[in-house]
């Protein structure tokens, strides 16, 4: 039979490879401006684009979405057209995928800082994004399995897998995490609420990172480890045990994220015994991957290549340790909150995913430019550079998390709390400068590899076509002695389906009790709906980004309920959509905050933070008080939330405008009287509302 002829489309790949680069650039100079922010708050810049809780969200979207994003597509589009010896199954399809990621990207970079926000963390684009998104990434699936179904190969690699599991989880993931009802083009509301809302966050949070940061980029590491070291894979039966054993074990472990909160104890209980597992999936993909340089350790000290692709698997090795660690409770009691979380997620993103990128990049660039490298030094001082950045954000983060965690918990010898909750954070800012240096010099490696990468496209010659010959498709007839994966590595729908139910099944199982079992979220009786005013300062709240800085979750130790007052109970947060609990305490908690300060507190505190909190780096909010109410789309939200199953009354959608200004009225004349002029009507009042009615409907003990 003879060979047939075919072009691998490199078009597309370089494409998505210069979006990496530029991308690349972009959300990790925001990512130095977000961090000097933490250290000199004049940074902010009074500007209301520009905080540090509009901006935190741009940069790790442009970082996750973007860069890492098309990453994934520049490895998947290069990779998978030569393991299967068949071009793209649609050169239109690829184009629409390429264009539609990158306006995606654009939409998220103008509307985030707008404050346009769902607040669900790694999940802040609003419904129409989400629904290109969606969109965009039914296309990427329809072009890949198209070009599954046309191989040339009959047993899909392991790579492959990796890919398929992927495409169908995000999926999955994306989906349910994003229902939400809309009120207007730029405002919906989480069809969860409170518990049920957290656990499906997290549920999305967790499997982001496992889905989108870490299974695509094992499939990369398939491919591309073993063409760099010119190695075969160490052990194909560890990969089958890896990749079927971690898909599986992965989604059951969002719960470890919500450690001590409201969630019902049987469902953390659960994230933690899957956390724990977690461990001997992941690190059979390290050995994997380490095992498969044995006898290429030489090239490993020549190659910088090699050098990025090592240091990248042995950080997933330590983050995948060190993930599960954080998931028992008593080592999460002293991390959670901290900036521990942010040292350990960092290790994975700027080691594992920006390593490995490079690493690929590197590799990539010149085999399809038909040239070397120009510069071998230039890539060791990048490597080099990076390296040092790594340890030098890292180190300091992990000193402030304990430096914060001790302090929190630490009381005088009369039982009083020691510390007030600012001097925790005074402490650690030369930390914080520290992390921006670290940062800083791995930015710099990055200008440097786009360099030395751009002066490799201009020495080299691109060919957009490459020719590859292949013999078409055979049919296949099993052989004696052979290993039982073949069959299903030669079955793309069925290896499709089989992950789908084994991604499923975690879910389900935690879902389904927490959301048809009414006492896992038991009602509290005097607990009542936001008023109008209320409901329009939490979702001004929300749209400052506040949620980046200050959680509202109590957890049951002793140094919380000391500094902040009763334990949150989950039937608190039945009317939250979304819920606030956060992720990180760069500020004090909120759960107690109302009725503690008076409203002139809150208002000088949000003019100028240091007026009521010397050493604060909270910045200003000064258009707070310029801007007026959006009172034409109050109706609008009041049946949202009454769709949503919030109790307010039949037809009090017309009357919600009046209540509202009535009780801005309220506020602004309480202010007067304290010798402050406010002006009417205009956000500030709504904010001051929402902090003062925050944890107010149960008794506080404290």
């Amino acid at each position: 039979m003879q060979t047939e002829k075919f072009y691998y489309d490199n078009q597309i790949v370089k494409w998505f490879a210069w979006a990496t680069i530029v991308w690349g650039l972009v959300g990790m100079l925001v990512g130095i401006w977000v961090a000097f922010q933490l250290a000199f708050p004049a940074l902010n810049f009074g500007i209301e684009f520009t905080t540090f809780g509009r901006l935190r969200p741009l940069h790790t979207n442009a970082v996750i979405f973007a860069f890492v994003g098309n990453g994934i597509f520049m490895g998947v589009y290069y990779s998978l057209q030569r393991l299967l010896k068949a071009r793209m199954f649609s050169d239109t399809l690829s184009r629409i995928h390429f264009w539609g990621w990158q306006l995606i990207i654009v939409a998220a970079a103008i509307t985030i800082p707008l404050g346009i926000t769902t607040s669900k963390e790694y999940a802040e684009l609003e419904w129409p994004i989400d629904i290109a998104i969606t969109l965009i990434w039914v296309v990427f699936g329809w072009n890949m399995f198209g070009t599954i179904l046309k191989r040339r190969e009959r047993h899909l690699y392991v790579a492959i897998w990796f890919y398929i599991a992927t495409f169908v989880t995000v999926a999955m993931l994306h989906i349910v995490n994003s229902m939400a009802i809309p009120v207007s083009l730029t405002k919906s509301y989480s069809w969860y609420a409170g518990v049920q809302d957290a656990l499906v966050q997290w549920w999305y949070g967790h499997n982001a990172v496992a889905f989108f940061l870490t299974t695509p980029y094992l499939g990369l590491m398939y491919y591309f480890l073993p063409k760099a070291a010119e190695r075969p894979v160490y052990s194909y039966r560890l990969s089958i045990i890896h990749f079927w054993a971690l898909i599986f074990i992965y989604i059951w472990a969002g719960p470890h994220h919500l450690l001590y909160t409201a969630l019902p104890d049987w469902a953390q209980s659960l994230g933690v015994v899957f956390s724990i597992m977690l461990i001997a999936p992941s690190w059979g993909g390290m050995i994997n991957g380490l095992f498969t340089l044995r006898g290429a350790w030489d090239k490993v000290r020549e190659e910088p290549i090699l050098k990025f692709m090592v240091v990248a698997v042995t950080a997933y090795g330590m983050s995948t340790f060190e993930g599960p660690m954080l998931s028992l409770k008593n080592v999460n009691a002293i991390a959670h909150y901290t900036d521990w979380i942010v040292a350990h997620v960092h290790v994975g993103a700027l080691g594992w995913n920006g390593f490995l990128t490079f690493g690929i990049i590197y590799w990539l660039i010149p085999k399809m430019f038909n040239t070397k490298l120009y510069s071998l030094k230039l890539a060791n001082w990048h490597f080099w550079l990076g390296t040092l950045g790594i340890l030098l954000y890292a180190v300091p983060m992990y000193w402030a998390g304990f430096a914060q965690s001790f302090m929190w918990k630490e009381f005088t010898v009369d039982g009083r709390i020691k510390y007030e909750f600012l001097e925790t954070v005074t402490r650690i800012v030369p930390m914080y400068i520290t992390r921006g240096i670290g940062g800083t010099l791995y930015y710099i490696g990055v200008i440097i590899m786009a360099y030395n990468i751009f002066k490799t496209t201009k020495i080299g010659l691109f060919t957009a076509n490459e020719e590859a010959e292949a013999m078409p498709l055979q049919e296949y007839k099993a052989h004696k002695g052979e290993h039982w994966h073949r069959w299903i590595e030669r079955k793309p729908i069925q290896l499709l389906l089989l992950s789908l139910v084994a991604v499923v099944i975690g879910g389900i199982i935690e879902f389904v009790p927490t959301f048809l079992i009414q006492s896992n979220v038991p009602t509290i009786e005097s607990v009542k709906p936001y008023t109008a005013l209320e409901l329009e300062g939490r979702d001004i709240y929300v749209k400052e980004g506040c949620y980046n800085c200050h959680s509202q979750m109590i957890r049951p130790f002793r140094d919380e309920v000391e500094r902040y007052g009763e334990f949150s109970k989950g039937g608190e947060f039945v009317y939250d959509h979304p819920f606030q609990w956060g992720s990180k305490r760069t500020g004090p908690d909120l759960a107690r905050i109302g009725a503690k300060y008076n409203n002139a507190w809150h208002f000088n505190h949000m003019l100028e933070p240091t007026s009521t909190s010397d050493g604060s780096i909270m910045p200003p909010y000064p258009w707070l008080f310029e801007k007026t109410l959006n009172f034409d789309l109050m109706p609008a939200k009041i049946r949202a939330m009454q769709t949503l199953g919030v109790p307010y009354p039949e037809g009090y959608d017309k009357q919600a405008v009046e209540d509202m200004k009535k009780q801005a009225a309220e506020i602004q004349a309480d202010l007067k009287a304290g010798g402050i002029e406010a002006q009417e009507n205009t956000e500030i009042l709504a904010m001051i509302a929402y902090l003062q009615r925050m944890g107010t409907d149960i008794k506080n003990k404290k």
